[in-house]
């Protein structure tokens, strides 16, 4: 596999507030995959819009699955929910050692108010899913390191900055479990050594936590759906559900989505709208202005796929079905939008709409995009756009 990483457009700064230039929101600004599916010793520089380009079996979709896991990982996760199928995580060719293990590498870099934060994790895949070794560091001093000491338990020596009395803290942590997110539960915050590890740990979680991994599903959005929760889920099979909330919550973002609408889909577009039905379903519908009203199952696959990319960049953690850091101001988090086949099924004019609209609302500093798409050739020269270009 060859990389090369090409901007379209020099992408705006982040909003700084944190000193020192940093961004007073953090967010994650690279992915690594030391050796994870089909990629070895690969890097990737994520700005604010990321589309990463190439042909069927580049590992396209494989990074965007990388950077979904330690994602959830940062939530609190367990690893076999990050890696519901670890095996395919580790690289072909990779050969077992003597007690037959195999594993994969992964990791990613943080900007915020505490600098910048590199996280790095060994995950054992075979013959038990396991944390083997995970390392947090920070302007070259490492803050967390864990080891498995013992392969006969279920647990990881995990030693992390004190910078007191005595200069680590060594205890037992749980080798299913990213140790950077039980940090905040275990450091007391003490000594000035503490506090940067808390600091650190806690713009890795919060700039992972809130991530919304969405491939819209046109198929499921045709029927109606029953009035629910109104959090669009990531196949947006929802759609309906959530129009609904959105239409009466938010004016002003809700007219922002009729414009998009109709600028990407065929025919007159008036409004976007919600339908209730007997027995508590909704149904979504465009209204055409002329007293005609179009059900969404007479939407083609692109449009469809369309309305709800546009609806996910307009909206927000509250409308998503993501987990945010509730004890974190909304204003202080970044959502991160991660849209595999994100130009699939949409026509020329759908995609640069879309783009467009992607590079607008990421261009403000509150969400951020990283895409895949098979050309990004039709991407050259919008504003704000970086492109990945990946080959096998």
């Amino acid at each position: 596999m060859t990389v090369s990483s090409v901007p379209a457009d020099p992408s705006p700064p982040p909003a700084t507030g944190g000193g020192e230039g940093r961004p007073d929101r953090p967010c994650v600004t690279e992915l690594r995959l030391s050796a994870f599916a089909g990629h070895r010793r690969a890097g990737f520089a994520l700005a604010p819009l990321t589309l990463f380009a190439g042909p069927s079996g580049c590992g396209k979709s494989g990074a965007l699955r990388a950077y979904e896991a330690l994602a959830r990982l940062g939530g609190g996760a367990g690893l076999d929910e990050a890696f519901p199928d670890p095996a395919a995580c580790v690289p072909e060719r990779a050969r077992p050692d003597a007690q037959r293990r195999r594993g994969f590498r992964i990791g990613c870099t943080a900007d915020g108010p505490a600098g910048r934060v590199r996280l790095d994790v060994a995950v054992q895949a075979e013959p038990e899913l396991r944390i083997v070794g995970e390392r947090l560091t920070s302007g070259g001093l490492v803050l967390l390191e864990t080891a498995l000491r013992d392969p006969s338990r279920r647990s990881v020596q995990a030693a992390w900055h004190t910078a007191g009395s005595s200069p680590v803290t060594r205890a037992p942590l749980p080798d299913d479990r990213l140790g950077t997110a039980l940090l905040p539960l275990r450091v007391a915050g003490r000594t000035d050594g503490q506090r940067r590890v808390l600091a650190a740990a806690e713009q890795m979680v919060v700039a992972l936590r809130s991530v919304f991994a969405c491939d819209p599903r046109p198929g499921r959005m045709r029927d109606p759906v029953p009035a629910g929760s109104g959090r669009l889920l990531g196949g947006c099979d929802n759609l309906a559900d959530v129009l609904s909330r959105t239409r009466v919550e938010c004016g002003r973002r809700h007219a922002q989505l009729v414009a998009a609408v109709r600028a990407g889909c065929a025919g007159p577009v008036a409004d976007v709208l919600a339908e209730p039905l007997p027995g508590g379903a909704v149904r979504a519908l465009l209204d055409r202005g002329d007293g005609v009203r179009t059900d969404f199952r007479r939407l083609g696959y692109g449009e469809l796929r369309y309305v709800a990319l546009a609806l996910v960049l307009l909206t927000g953690p509250g409308v998503l079905e993501v987990d945010p850091a509730g004890e974190v101001p909304a204003a202080l988090q970044t959502l991160t939008v991660l849209a595999d086949g994100f130009d699939r099924g949409l026509d020329p004019r759908q995609r640069a709409q879309l783009l467009r609209l992607a590079a607008r609302m990421c261009g403000r500093g509150h969400i951020r995009l990283v895409g895949a798409v098979s050309d990004a050739s039709w991407a050259a020269g919008t504003d704000g756009v970086t492109v990945v270009h990946l080959e096998p």
